[in-house]
């Protein structure tokens, strides 16, 4: 009887530990949630306009560009040079700019992932500035 009770109180003893254990490797829940990304906003485009069928380098000019920030042409990520946290460049494609009217830029600061406990950011898309194409 005594090795039966001792045993007992071993596994369970042991299984407690187990789960202990798990919870201390990362194997629980994220305790962190993910947070809103930093905003980025567009004070000007240069050129604010352009001629149908040409392509051309467009500057965007605002605040808190991350530093892999992309500009958005019409909804499409283009790769985007980060000059700084204020200013951005991609080269527009003529096949991105067929039409005449207004065609939407904007800035998007990608998400940032979390690290063993959660945590990190959601990406952000700043508010569109329209871009004129003749």
């Amino acid at each position: 009887m005594k090795t039966l009770s001792t045993l007992k109180v071993a596994s369970t003893t042991l299984l407690a530990g187990l789960f202990l254990f798990a919870l201390g490797c990362g194997y629980s829940k994220s305790m962190v949630p993910v947070q809103p990304g930093t905003m980025p906003t567009i004070s000007q485009l240069n050129p604010a306009s352009g001629t149908a069928n040409n392509s051309f380098l467009l500057e965007v000019d605002g605040t808190q560009f991350a530093n892999n920030a992309a500009i958005n042409f019409n909804g499409v990520p283009m790769t985007t040079t980060v000059v700084s946290s204020t200013k951005l460049q991609a080269t527009i494609p003529a096949t991105a700019v067929m039409n005449a009217g207004a065609v939407p830029v904007t800035v998007t600061n990608p998400a940032v992932g979390g690290g063993r406990y959660g945590g990190g950011t959601n990406a952000a898309t700043s508010t569109p500035v329209n871009f004129t194409v003749n």
